[in-house]
């Protein structure tokens, strides 16, 4: 069926997309400007993101964000492809139900009800916060998002690649690493990059899971940003909307690639 062009429809849609996208392109235009006030233009500059990296709260938030986003992303995709291979493969098993609840409930919990249930665990159970509760706290809630991502890659799975295999005298675990994993591989990386992203840009279960020690780069910037804007937060938001902007490009990219292989293939 095809849509008609109306004035009302393009005027909505350029307005939507400048309501999201406008403050972005401010921000980071303004991460190259020259003057120290952030309202008011100075000229063109590079010289705070080179004051950034003389900024070693930031720097040390930033690594702190990143080695979290790592860690937290590749346990939770590995737990989260798992999950998508019970709840795809194993159709009935006691119990089933009560475990895709609690797989998907983070989907749609709020993050302030998740952040505090995190704590309060944390601090039931005596457990010192700071690097490896943020960690926890991460794969918590991004480990149902990679397991959506799997899972909809396995419900198309066509399972008499396995089945040739394993006639082939192929045991179950290589036929998992060698046929299984290399097929489903596209939407596992998506799925990494995509807990990646959510990580890096956690403020809320964050602030709940920290610790001594343990600042991600959300929260510095927002306790920053209530005593006043500085360029340098503008030059870090700027390389945080890069590289979020460069995993979904990827993602995009892996993504599109194995359909146009899967599309070749079927030829």
């Amino acid at each position: 069926m095809n849509t008609r062009f109306s004035w009302f429809n393009a005027t909505s849609i350029a307005l939507g997309f400048a309501f999201l996208y406008i403050p972005i392109l401010l921000l980071v235009i303004y991460s190259f400007n020259e003057s120290r006030l952030v309202t008011v233009w100075g000229g063109w500059s590079t010289k705070w993101y080179a004051s950034l990296l003389t900024n070693e709260d930031l720097l040390d938030a930033a690594w702190v964000t990143v080695r979290v986003a790592f860690i937290s992303a590749t346990v939770a995709t590995i737990l989260g492809t798992l999950a998508a291979i019970v709840l795809v493969r194993m159709n009935r098993f006691p119990g089933r139900t009560l475990f895709s609840g609690m797989i998907f409930a983070p989907l749609v919990m709020p993050e302030v009800i998740t952040g505090l249930s995190l704590l309060l665990l944390f601090v039931a159970i005596n457990f010192d916060r700071g690097f490896w509760t943020i960690v926890m706290a991460h794969i918590t809630f991004s480990m149902c998002f990679a397991a959506v991502v799997v899972q909809a890659r396995l419900l198309d799975f066509d399972k008499s690649v396995e089945e040739a295999a394993m006639d082939l005298g192929a045991t179950p675990v290589n036929t998992f690493m060698q046929v299984t994993l290399p097929i489903i591989a596209p939407a596992v990386i998506s799925a990494w990059l995509l807990a990646f992203t959510l990580s890096l840009d956690d403020l809320v279960i964050a602030s709940f899971a920290q610790g001594p020690g343990a600042t991600t780069l959300p929260i510095k910037i927002y306790s920053q940003v209530r005593r006043g804007v500085t360029p340098e937060i503008n030059a870090i938001s700027t390389i945080m909307i890069a590289i979020v902007t460069l995993g979904v490009l990827t993602a995009s990219f892996i993504t599109r690639r194995a359909q146009q292989r899967a599309s070749a293939g079927a030829k």
